[in-house]
């Protein structure tokens, strides 16, 4: 394969990934809508529900959002009470976010479908088809 062969299969594999991650998304977004949520107070949900507690500056960049929109975001989430905030008891600059019981509840419950929902989206895959896209886009992320 010449230079400009491979620069050409590097846009197409450019528009296939986008492609994919649309359609898988769009999927997601679907489902993650019908829970009554946008997907990033679901993210926030899913960190908290998975990760435990987490300091309200640091969830930005574990969900890859701006920081300023967390606020916005845990503000919505404490309104529909999935969400609280608590003082770090080291240090008060620090502010957690931490699940409710309700919140827990919640996400025990819609969890497990939503999960569901991209299984069944990615079901076109085998278990090692799956693996091997995994280890490629590991590979892609390096």
């Amino acid at each position: 394969m010449n230079e400009r062969e491979d620069i050409q299969q590097s846009l197409k594999l450019f528009v296939v990934l986008s492609r994919a991650y649309r359609s898988i998304q769009d999927i997601s977004a679907k489902s993650i809508k019908s829970f009554g949520l946008n997907p990033t107070e679901f993210a926030v949900l899913e960190l908290l529900f998975h990760r435990g507690p987490q300091p309200l500056q640091q969830i930005g960049d574990r969900i890859l959002i701006a920081s300023g929109s967390i606020t916005y975001v845990v503000d919505k989430l404490v309104d529909k009470e999935l969400v609280i905030r608590k003082p770090c008891e080291k240090d008060r600059r620090i502010s957690y976010a931490k699940l409710t019981d309700k919140g827990n509840v919640f996400m025990e419950d819609i969890f497990p479908q939503h999960e569901e929902v991209l299984h069944e989206a990615l079901q076109t895959l085998t278990a090692e088809e799956k693996d091997d896209v995994i280890g490629l886009l590991k590979k892609l992320k390096k």
